[in-house]
């Protein structure tokens, strides 16, 4: 069985305050775009002609974008063993496909990990409903939950305290992705941090037109200090308006950067490509 998880980005992100056990509340808005990973799972015994380990239950195939870290600490692979441990599944071959950058703020690994959970529930007809699938998601990372509904969604606590907005749409929008080839520690950008509680809310801010939520305040709270530690990404965002964008942002805590268009503002991706050259750069109409 073959699916694609999906990344996201954030319609404003603020840090309200720090928690007693050292994390932090936010408000954001998530909101899914069509960029896509590739994942497969495919059973030791559907194919004879791939190797057969005795000594593991699962082999990860990676292409794409180099996919760090070990095998086994992989957020698919721990999805896998994480409904391993209540069902009778049998060992996997699992194969990705890496599209979506990493270290982005867009989600590839949380979207990699919910998708594996509904892959298997739907491989192997597991009596489980999104509302388990949430739940369990939720102990693979916080924002791995919102993709297994998959729908803009206000998320409050550590990202994790999900409100439905289904009158939220961008259909027809263009939209423009840069990721610079720089790195951004989510730690440091944390520790950098001034939490505080919003004049407005965000859920009042994008009920308007697309093109006052600059003036009206969206925005995202990280941005002050890695734009301050990184001043490219900031220079990113600064030529995504003089592009014509209606509203831009970096999304999570950094390094990628989108802009809103009611025009389309570059002819393909190739042009695209050469305006931000070193980074990686995806464009597309949102349905």
């Amino acid at each position: 069985m073959l699916v694609f998880p999906n990344a996201k980005i954030n319609l404003g992100l603020n840090v309200v305050e720090r928690r007693p056990d050292g994390y932090h509340n936010l408000e954001t808005i998530f909101y899914p775009i069509p960029l896509q990973d590739v994942l497969e799972i495919v059973t030791f015994d559907e194919n004879p002609n791939l190797p057969h380990p005795t000594d593991c239950d699962f082999m990860l195939h990676a292409s794409g974008i180099p996919v760090i870290g070990k095998p086994e600490e992989n957020l698919v692979v721990r999805a896998y063993h994480l409904l391993k441990v209540e069902f009778p599944i049998p060992p996997i071959h699992i194969f990705i496909y890496k599209h979506i950058p990493s270290g982005a703020g867009l989600g590839g690994g949380s979207s990699d990990a919910a998708y594996m959970l509904k892959l298997l529930r739907d491989k192997f007809s597991l009596p489980l409903s999104d509302d388990d699938l949430e739940e369990r998601a939720s102990r693979l990372g916080a924002d791995c939950a919102f993709f297994i509904r998959n729908n803009p969604t206000f998320a409050t606590g550590i990202g994790n305290i999900f409100t439905p907005m289904p009158q939220l749409a961008l259909k027809g929008y263009h939209f423009v992705l840069v990721k610079p080839d720089i790195f951004v520690s989510t730690r440091d950008a944390f520790a950098l941090i001034h939490p505080h509680k919003p004049i407005k809310k965000l859920t009042e801010i994008v009920s308007l037109p697309i093109s006052k939520w600059r003036e009206a305040g969206l925005c995202n709270d990280f941005e002050e200090s890695v734009f301050a530690k990184h001043p490219a990404i900031g220079s990113i965002k600064q030529k995504l308006y003089a592009l014509g964008a209606d509203y831009a942002s970096m999304s999570g805590s950094g390094s990628s950067l989108f802009g809103l268009y009611r025009e389309k503002p570059f002819e393909n991706n190739t042009i695209l490509q050469e305006y931000f050259p070193g980074s990686f750069c995806w464009m597309c109409e949102l349905e």
